[in-house]
């Protein structure tokens, strides 16, 4: 590792830590010529595969592309960060068990709007009109119905005395 003030190649490792989520590696460290010390992090880097936009072009996935579209959907709605940084993870783990080196920009948008869905209605209604391109009223009002359809629950037991 270089000094980042120096850019000598000697640095010593004075300490090194776990991050809370065990995802990440901290190492306190100094050089050894300027005597000056700095912090490194280590995670480890997965490969994400392609993006194949609708046109048929191919860029390269960019985790900041997701979240400024949950970012403008969740536009002041009460909705934690954590939240959307989890539900981003969540998207990349269903990528990379896919262990394709392709994904289409479509399935991306799926997955956005089923996290969404469990997130926030009116958010999810706002990505949907944009990402499936409503023209008409009453496709924003089939997705509000498809939102109030009741959902598959457990039933209630009722407590006894």
């Amino acid at each position: 590792m270089k000094c980042p003030f120096c850019k000598s190649g000697d640095t010593a490792v004075l300490d090194t830590r776990l991050s809370d989520d065990g995802e990440t590696v901290r190492r306190r460290r100094e050089c050894e010529d300027c005597h000056k010390r700095f912090t490194t992090y280590e995670r480890v880097e997965l490969q994400m595969p392609m993006v194949v936009k609708n046109g048929g072009y191919r860029t390269s996935y960019d985790r900041e592309k997701i979240r400024t579209g949950f970012l403008r959907a969740l536009h002041k709605r009460p909705v934690p960060t954590q939240y959307v940084d989890s539900a981003i993870d969540r998207i990349e783990q269903k990528i990379l068990s896919m262990g394709e080196r392709e994904i289409s920009s479509r399935v991306i948008g799926e997955m956005v709007m089923q996290e969404l869905k469990k997130m926030d209605d009116v958010a999810y209604i706002r990505f949907a009109s944009v990402y499936e391109n409503f023209q008409r009223v009453d496709e924003f009002h089939e997705k509000i119905l498809e939102l109030k359809r009741p959902r598959a629950r457990r039933p209630v037991r009722k407590k006894t005395a």
